[in-house]
Parts: C-alpha cells; structure tokens; sequence
C-alpha cells in the first residue's frame, strides 16, 4: 500500500508520524508528509490513517 496525505484535510495533529515515524514526517508547514512510502512495509500504515482525526490519510 501507498499511503497520500491530503493537504487540504491535514490539521497538524501528528498522529501519523507518532504511529509511523519511518512514512510519515511534519513538515515545516505543520503538516504531515509522507517521506517515505516504502515504509508501509514495517509499520501499521493502515492505523496510522484510521487514526487521522479528519481522515487526511488515505492508503492505495
């Protein structure tokens, strides 16, 4: 899976970057950013997006 970060949704929580630091990252925009979607393979991407509060995070 591939995870995308809707920008427009995305309030900053950090919520994802907490659960999957190796995919997700802040940026200086106080919004999350994927920075690596690979990443996917060692963590749990699917909580991470389950997690979003404004459902910012979608998995393809």
């Amino acid at each position: 899976m591939k995870p995308f970060v809707d920008q427009n949704k995305c309030i900053g929580c950090g919520a994802c970057a907490a659960l999957c630091p190796d995919v997700f990252e802040m940026g200086s925009d106080g919004k999350s950013h994927v920075k690596n979607a690979a990443g996917c393979a060692k963590c749990d991407c699917k909580r991470a997006a389950d997690s979003c509060p404004v459902g910012a995070i979608t998995l393809k």
